[in-house]
């Protein structure tokens, strides 16, 4: 694998931003960073940033599709030319969303997720699974079938477990059968989020001292907040063991709110999400979500009912949002669609640019496109204005 300097950039790194500054890639991680000139190094090939920005790649822990396809449609080729499109909005790494379902067809979805991580997707690493459902209160199921939402059973989630790829499992805490798979799934590295729930403000506390720290989409399918009843609103807005993903593309949230919770929880609690469903990056029109119709209008998508089924949505554009809601720089703003995720999810060589972490790397221009997207060192997206850079 070649090396590769990349040179006169603004330089985002862990700590600070770096005017101008450089990084040395080698080996598929960050072997040296640096302020100022760039050494020399011969056996390297250069990319001159000409000053424009290098940034952590952004990592999407809620994605269920793109291009027309799903999770859920259990294609390898699916799963890839879905990481080929987030790559192209900046993501380096994500976790495949599933959706309510007979458990053969998530063991289905969970197996052939196994199997694009062993042979790799050429754009975003995919990670694991993000389990959403069918443990959910059906009430709040949101754009999930009622007829498949469930209370957790043993014998259905522990093969789930068991194909080693489950990363994020969201469930609906005031179940009484969902309790035990808090502490199950977290003894098995499984992080826990509270998600498509009635919970009251207790019924979080009792998940968080079970081991649950994520809370799935604050705001949409969950209990509005009350003043007399917090609920899991107020749970998820005090509770500094909670993590709270949010989908900002000024739809499922109005921007007021957006900047509610950046004041509430601050970048370092925030986790941009996209919620993307198979009509990302396609015309208008009509898709499945979950088994259920979608129709994609003027790039909203709903169900029959009028819920919201997810969202056209790409990471970078809820970057732009969240900086302008929440009225945050930009470093703050993209460190809650990489830094946070990655440490909400124990990823420790991924979501910041310092020595020894994977070479995921974004270069973006002032208004935060993506030029170029960089996966443990492989250049996996590279638009026009990109190559305009000196190379050697």
């Amino acid at each position: 694998m070649v090396k590769t300097l990349i040179h006169h950039a603004t330089l985002y790194a862990r700590g600070g931003v770096y005017d101008p500054g450089w990084l040395l890639v080698e080996k598929g991680r960050i072997a040296a960073i640096g302020r100022g000139a760039a050494p020399q190094d011969t056996d390297a090939r250069e990319l001159d940033a000409q000053g424009r920005i290098v940034a952590p790649g952004l990592v999407d822990l809620h994605a269920h599709g793109a291009l027309g396809h799903d999770t859920m449609d259990a294609n390898p080729e699916a799963l890839r030319e879905m990481a080929r499109f987030y790559a192209r909005h900046g993501v380096t790494a994500f976790l495949a969303t599933t959706m309510s379902a007979p458990a053969a067809d998530i063991l289905a979805a969970l197996w052939n997720i196994a199997e694009v991580m062993r042979l790799g997707t050429g754009g975003a690493a995919l990670l694991g699974a993000h389990v959403e459902g069918p443990y959910l209160d059906v009430e709040r199921r949101g754009c999930q079938d009622a007829a498949l939402v469930r209370g957790a059973d043993p014998a259905e989630y522990g093969p789930m477990l068991d194909t080693g790829v489950v990363r994020l499992l969201t469930l609906a805490p005031e179940i009484p059968a969902n309790r035990p798979l808090i502490r199950y799934a977290v003894e098995r590295g499984v992080t826990v989020a509270i998600g498509h729930t009635r919970a009251s403000y207790d019924e979080v506390c009792r998940a968080v001292d079970l081991g649950a720290t994520q809370v799935t989409h604050l705001f949409n399918a969950m209990d509005p907040l009350h003043h007399r009843e917090p609920g899991a609103v107020g749970a998820a807005l005090t509770l500094d063991a909670l993590s709270c993903q949010i989908i900002a593309d000024n739809i499922h949230i109005h921007p007021a709110v957006l900047n509610l919770a950046v004041r509430a929880k601050g970048p370092e609690r925030i986790i941009l999400v996209t919620d993307a469903m198979g009509g990302t990056g396609m015309p208008d029109g009509e898709y499945t979500l979950g088994g259920l119709a979608v129709t994609v209008r003027e790039g909203v998508a709903r169900i029959a009912n009028g819920g919201l089924a997810g969202s056209t949505l790409t990471l970078e554009r809820a970057v732009r949002h969240i900086m302008a809601a929440g009225q945050v720089s930009l470093y703050e703003a993209l460190s809650m669609a990489s830094s946070t995720p990655a440490r909400a999810l124990g990823l420790t060589r991924k979501g910041a640019i310092a020595v020894g972490m994977d070479a995921d790397l974004i270069l973006l221009d002032e208004s935060a496109n993506v030029l170029m997207t960089m996966v443990c060192g492989e250049i996996v997206h590279e638009g026009a204005s990109a190559s305009d850079g000196a190379r050697k």
